[in-house]
């Protein structure tokens, strides 16, 4: 397996610019599959906090960025949707929260709401004495005596001991966000759930602020209201767009395009 990722041909959820340079930095085996990105990429491209590679192993080297509660320590591992990124000695914490288009940006949230993630269930079995193990949408496994959790429900998930603290069911009326697709980061209620018989997947109506838009079951993840603001729309986020980028550089984000540039030449050495 290569060792090289093209900017070209990153997923659509990657907050990089494409055609800066050839290369980027490939994501380690982990959570969230292909679309998770690279921890470098976070610190030194989206938040500016380190220049180089060397730098961000540095930082975390000192144990001061949280990846959901735990120490990071590889700068490749994935980060995606809905994860918790802390930096203890800046005190500050984001949460991974996809922004209209479906790129991943990084939402600022307060200490509190830092203890926690949601998850979607994709997955739900039955073992032996009576135990749900359930799967969500990043890959972790949980096991819970609660049987009413269903797929398509969103758990709260505690960093401290992974046990839930909270469950939003997948049903109409339920606040929800579209994750993917062209209403990607689009916010509103469950209008109808339309089953669509045999293998093709159910489609959702959504009335949202804008009017009514209309996409697939499994773009669509149940939210609760600390996920919006005081007017009902999507947090504010810290990732610059393309555009806004190639307008004047990264300087939004606080980095410098030369030494980014630079740098991805050797990423993968």
């Amino acid at each position: 397996m290569t060792r090289h990722q093209k900017r070209l041909s990153v997923p659509n959820s990657w907050p990089v610019e494409r055609k800066t340079s050839t290369y980027t930095v490939k994501a380690d085996a982990g959570p969230h599959g292909e679309s998770g990105v690279p921890l470098l990429i976070v610190l030194r491209d989206v938040l500016g906090y380190a220049d180089s590679r060397k730098e961000t192993r540095y930082a975390l080297e000192q144990d001061n960025v949280l990846v959901n509660g735990e120490p990071a320590s590889d700068e490749e591992r994935p980060i995606g949707m809905f994860d918790i990124v802390e930096f203890t000695e800046r005190d500050e914490h984001y949460r991974v929260f996809p922004d209209q288009g479906g790129r991943l940006a990084l939402t600022a949230i307060d200490a509190e709401s830092a203890g926690s993630r949601l998850g979607k269930v994709v997955g739900k079995t039955q073992e032996p004495g009576g135990d749900t193990q359930l799967t969500l949408h990043d890959g972790a496994t949980l096991r819970t005596d609660d049987g009413s959790i269903s797929t398509n429900d969103s758990i709260v998930v505690s960093n401290d001991d992974s046990s839930i603290v909270a469950h939003f069911p997948y049903e109409e009326g339920a606040l929800v966000t579209a994750v993917r697709g062209s209403h990607a980061g689009e916010i509103g209620r469950i209008d109808r759930i339309q089953v669509t018989p045999g293998s093709s997947q159910n489609n959702v109506l959504i009335e949202g602020d804008d009017g009514r838009f209309e996409t697939v079951e499994d773009y669509v993840v149940v939210i609760d209201e600390n996920f919006t603001d005081e007017e009902g729309a999507a947090e504010p986020d810290v990732t610059a767009t393309d555009e806004d980028e190639a307008d004047a550089g990264t300087e939004d984000l606080g980095t410098d395009a030369d030494a980014d540039e630079d740098e991805e030449v050797t990423d993968d050495e």
